[in-house]
């Protein structure tokens, strides 16, 4: 039985109605945490060319996301030939598992991803979003200065089940695909290994994926997956084909690892481990290292 995750934007109960494929990839993570970047390298992948066929959004559409009507945004995936690739900020256990699909959950430091979805609000068209999902729009809000929003967020109390990009959200997220990660269809990444070996990665993904890749062009496919091609082609890459970024080269804003740790004070820091650490206790308390590594989060005996 699957969880239903709701928002004024998303609601996962499409996935009740998938048209799953054979060889289907299915990217999950939460927001601002490498979505784009594994959607682009899985499409490098399983299309064996560093020239797409089309723009990024229109070949991995967002299946929660209901700025496209279900109908709409089915009919284009069954368009496609072969294997697709689609994405959801959804936690696996509210998607279909279906066997014919592999699910990759891709896991980014806390800190740094909540650093990238404050940014991120600056370039959102919140009028746009309203007008494609029939809201009114709001107007404007305004908001604190980076450090004291963050602090904020460490703190906050919420149900992910309604925040889903809140702490505990981040924190289920990663908790839930833990627990599948013997699942030969569930893979779990960390976007700090991917910054630091994308070469490597992309060869275990391709293994993973049972992608056969010309050893001609794999220089090339790793060029097109590195942060700056993706940047550079930012309008054909940013997961952005209704209107609502501002611009889209400002989606790919900086990529690397550690920034949410140069906001915070030292003490704010370990308050914020402190509270991960009980988070993830709660979460999934058989054996919570593995989640607290994939969060970048140490253990309370490590030196």
């Amino acid at each position: 039985m699957t969880r239903r995750y709701v928002s004024d934007e998303e609601d996962s109960d499409r996935w009740q109605r998938f048209p799953f494929r054979d060889g289907d990839v299915v990217v999950s993570t939460r927001s601002k945490s490498g979505t784009t970047w594994v959607q682009q390298i899985c499409l490098l992948l399983l299309h064996g060319t560093p020239e797409l066929p089309a723009p990024l959004g229109d070949l991995s559409p967002w299946v929660d996301w209901l700025t496209i009507p279900e109908d709409e945004l089915f009919a284009r995936l069954d368009a496609q030939p072969g294997r697709r690739v689609v994405k959801t900020h959804t936690p696996l256990d509210g998607v279909v598992i279906d066997r014919r699909a592999t699910y990759v959950v891709v896991v980014r430091d806390p800190l740094d991803m909540a650093v990238s979805l404050y940014h991120q609000g600056d370039n959102l068209d919140r009028e746009r979003i309203a007008e494609l999902t029939g809201r009114a729009y709001a107007g404007p809000v305004a908001r604190p200065a980076l450090d004291e929003w963050l602090r904020g967020w460490t703190l906050r109390e919420t149900d992910p089940m309604v925040s889903m990009d809140s702490l505990q959200g981040v924190v289920h997220h990663a908790a839930d695909a833990t627990d599948r990660r013997d699942d030969d269809q569930v893979l779990v990444l960390r976007y700090e290994d991917l910054v630091a070996d994308l070469a490597g990665w992309m060869e275990w993904l391709a293994v993973k994926l049972q992608a056969e890749v010309d050893q001609g062009v794999w220089p090339a496919l790793v060029d097109a997956a590195s942060f700056g091609s993706m940047r550079a082609d930012a309008a054909a890459r940013a997961p952005d084909r209704r209107g609502v970024l501002k611009d889209p080269a400002a989606f790919f804003r900086r990529g690397r690892p550690g920034e949410g740790r140069e906001v915070l004070s030292r003490s704010d820091v370990t308050a914020y481990e402190e509270r991960v650490r009980r988070l993830v206790a709660a979460e999934w308390p058989a054996e919570p290292a593995e989640v607290l590594r994939l969060l970048g989060v140490p253990a309370r005996d490590a030196p």
